[in-house]
């Protein structure tokens, strides 16, 4: 899969938690670093999604906010 987000990030799904139309997938990068992404359950469905699956988390924003 080629894509233009240079931030790609690959890991092991860890959780998949589906709401009613939205679910929670969280990824395992390493060395105790998870990510998690809000997606569709219909994206879940699609790409098939389960926990020990390989995946890999694209970041492609415009804007990243930091607070203190």
């Amino acid at each position: 899969m080629k894509l233009s987000a240079r931030n790609q990030l690959s890991g092991k799904v860890v959780a998949v938690t589906k709401g009613q139309t939205t679910a929670h997938v969280q990824i395992d990068l390493g060395h105790g670093v998870v990510i998690t992404s809000s997606i569709t359950n219909e994206a879940v469905d699609d790409l098939g999604l389960k926990v020990g699956d390989q995946a890999v988390a694209v970041i492609k924003a415009s804007d990243v906010l930091i607070g203190k």
